[in-house]
């Protein structure tokens, strides 16, 4: 398995993946084709988190009065699954990896992930 979870209006996330070839990647606009719960217990399975998950950058935080130091993870579950702006974006997930977001060393892991698998 080999996915991309993306934000097609996200100038970021089209940076980042422009940067691979992502031939026989599986690309999933989020805003078109939200994540399944199914998809949401796979990621979670790998990073052990709702919250590694969530963007805390959403404009839905402000729009709802979220207080984000108050949710609990199954808050951070079912607000991943309510609107696509929750989840940190680009997530990169293979059989055994995940990459989520885009800080730098999330993108540097994923530029050495792609380097070995050449």
């Amino acid at each position: 398995m080999k996915k991309v979870f993306y934000l097609n209006t996200c100038d970021t996330c089209r940076k980042i993946l422009a940067q691979f070839n992502l031939k026989n990647w599986e690309l999933r606009e989020i805003k078109k084709e939200p994540i399944t719960k199914e998809e949401l217990e796979e990621m979670h399975e790998k990073t052990q988190s709702y919250e590694v998950l969530f963007s805390k950058k959403s404009t839905q935080i402000k729009l709802r009065e979220l207080d984000v130091k108050s949710l609990t993870e199954e808050d951070f579950k079912e607000l991943l699954l309510d609107h696509y702006t929750f989840l940190k974006r680009p997530v990169f997930i293979t059989d055994d990896r995940i990459f989520v977001g885009n800080d730098k060393n999330n993108v540097a892991a994923l530029q050495e992930f792609f380097r070995m698998a050449k």
